[in-house]
């Protein structure tokens, strides 16, 4: 059975504090930002206000948004049924999310993927989700 996803579920709203508030405040404008440690260059998820290489600072940098899938699954007992992914950014790190606006049976590990943001419902931040490029 094919499915795709028609509302995006959301498990209450993440936590926006002064570590994280670059990662929402650039999201809120469709901006994709990461932390990239200042010593080795490494771009880092989840966001945070040190690098986990060094414990040393970092610089909030935008990034494409482009990326592989690197694995997935289709929760479909769920209601909406979704896909949830890791997603490997060019930039390198993997980031979890969820793939939407395609038919399930059509994501593949491997596939190039793009960034789309979603609003949670209420007053919750933009979140970045990715969908076939």
């Amino acid at each position: 059975m094919a499915y795709v996803q028609r509302k995006i579920p959301f498990v209450g709203t993440p936590d926006t504090n002064p570590e994280t508030r670059p990662f929402f405040d650039a999201a809120a404008e469709g901006k994709l930002v990461l932390p990239q440690c200042v010593q080795t260059k490494k771009f880092i998820w989840y966001p945070r206000g040190i690098s986990p290489f060094t414990l040393g600072p970092i610089e909030w940098k935008e990034v494409s948004g482009k990326g592989k899938i690197y694995t997935y699954s289709v929760m479909e007992r769920a209601n909406p049924p979704y896909c949830i992914a890791y997603v490997e950014l060019a930039e390198g790190p993997k980031m979890m999310t969820n793939i939407v606006d395609v038919d399930f049976k059509d994501v593949k590990i491997g596939m190039d993927v793009k960034l789309k943001f979603i609003k949670a419902e209420g007053d919750g931040p933009a979140m970045p989700f990715f969908t076939p490029a």
